[in-house]
């Protein structure tokens, strides 16, 4: 993707990566997120139980009044007690580093167990790796006594206990489990599908709003949906300190992206003009579906993106479907020569002003390649279609 320098903004196509397996993979979508490098941290709160001090008499006439015994605080971090058969002594236990997406070591197997000790300031990924491999275990951890047992066989059954906010993880992953494939990057367009996700997701939040886990079924809602006042509605139900918790601070990013372009909204009518010099008006489009795609002779993503683009149109082009390209090229020539070369056979329009470029400033476009797709009244009805999933949408509305 190419992105204009000057935008220090979140793309929200960054979001594809939330498209994979909910129970193993979301741990990467905090790696990916510029909004980890910005998130308020907010302390949790805990409460340490104290044992009232015991004190002892002896039967003697004398009474002596025993030294009270010092009290220790219970550990207010996570404690995490392993037992997973299989692995030789000496296996390491890691937690993979967001960052740099390497394992740091946090524990040692010997004679199948190991112990981790730490402390989340607020309750999060964390993805637990054995002997260093790509097998990863999502853990949606908090500071709590946490147990888990299994073995080296089968890391994807390990059972996982003492935890409120993995419980709730797994209550909400096990129950979209059954419709994720429909969520995946190459995945075929099924509303069916992507609807029971969306209630699923609507339903946890609001019977677990208080859940760190909720931004998580929020986000997911998004990505089966794009429905931007949904979300802002969901968010609105989850306390301050997990609105602003990492997954949190996402949320409220699609929900001002989500602003930009919304979905359902007609696009206002705009003129341009074409590779000959003509002008050509949106509005003379209405009444077909259009593909308005924004691109670059210059655009490597974009270049790449091309074939898909041009299997769409020959697909769908005698199905009442078109596309308009939009370019941010500067350069004519480069322009023309692209369309040539990439066999783009719709129409084209471009003001040569680059990043400058009055449509894409109408569409605040920051970064390419970036797509509308418009009903035939012109209202807006998906965005950034790309790959197979443009032709799958495509085949569900002109099938």
């Amino acid at each position: 993707m190419q992105q204009n320098n000057s935008w220090t903004g979140f793309y929200v196509n960054e979001l594809s990566v939330l498209t994979l397996s909910a129970d193993r993979q979301a741990f990467i979508y905090i790696k990916q997120s510029k909004l980890h490098h910005n998130k308020i941290m907010m302390r949790s709160i805990f409460i340490l139980l104290f044992l009232l001090p015991v004190f002892g008499f002896s039967q003697a006439k004398k009474i002596t009044k025993a030294k009270p015994k010092v009290q220790t605080p219970a550990f207010d971090g996570y404690i995490i007690t392993g037992t997973v058969t299989g692995f030789a002594d000496g296996t390491p236990v890691s937690f993979l580093n967001e960052q740099t997406n390497t394992p740091e070591q946090q524990a040692v197997i010997s004679k199948g167990k190991f112990v981790i000790k730490g402390k989340m300031d607020q309750p999060g990924f964390k993805g637990l790796i054995f002997n260093n491999a790509q097998s990863l275990v999502p853990l949606f951890l908090d500071n709590s006594n946490i147990k888990i047992t299994g073995n080296k066989d089968a890391l994807d059954k390990l059972v996982i206990t003492g935890s409120p906010s993995h419980d709730q993880f797994k209550i909400y992953t096990d129950a979209i489990k059954p419709y994720e494939q429909f969520i995946l990057p190459d995945a075929i367009y099924d509303a069916v599908a992507l609807n029971k996700i969306a209630t699923i997701s609507e339903d946890f939040v609001k019977k677990y709003p208080a859940s760190y886990v909720s931004p998580l079924a929020i986000i997911r809602l998004y990505q089966a949906t794009q429905n931007g006042a949904k979300i802002e509605e969901l968010y609105k139900l989850i306390p301050a300190t997990i609105q602003f918790s990492s997954l949190g601070n996402y949320v409220n990013q699609l929900i001002t992206e989500s602003k930009i372009n919304p979905i359902g909204s007609v696009v206002a009518d705009f003129s341009q003009t074409d590779t000959a010099g003509n002008a050509i008006n949106i509005s003379a489009f209405r009444g077909k579906y259009v593909l308005l795609d924004f691109w670059a002779s210059w655009c490597r993503p974009c270049r790449q993106e091309n074939p898909n683009v041009v299997a769409a149109f020959d697909k769908f082009k005698n199905k009442n479907f078109t596309i308009v390209g939009v370019s941010l090229d500067q350069n004519k020539k480069a322009w023309i020569d692209a369309i040539k070369m990439d066999g783009l056979r719709w129409s084209h329009v471009s003001d040569l002003k680059g990043w400058g470029n009055q449509v894409a400033a109408i569409f605040k476009v920051t970064s390419i390649p970036q797509n509308l797709l418009l009903d035939p009244e012109g209202r807006i009805i998906a965005k950034n279609l790309h790959g197979d999933v443009l032709a799958s949408r495509l085949n569900a509305l002109l099938k």
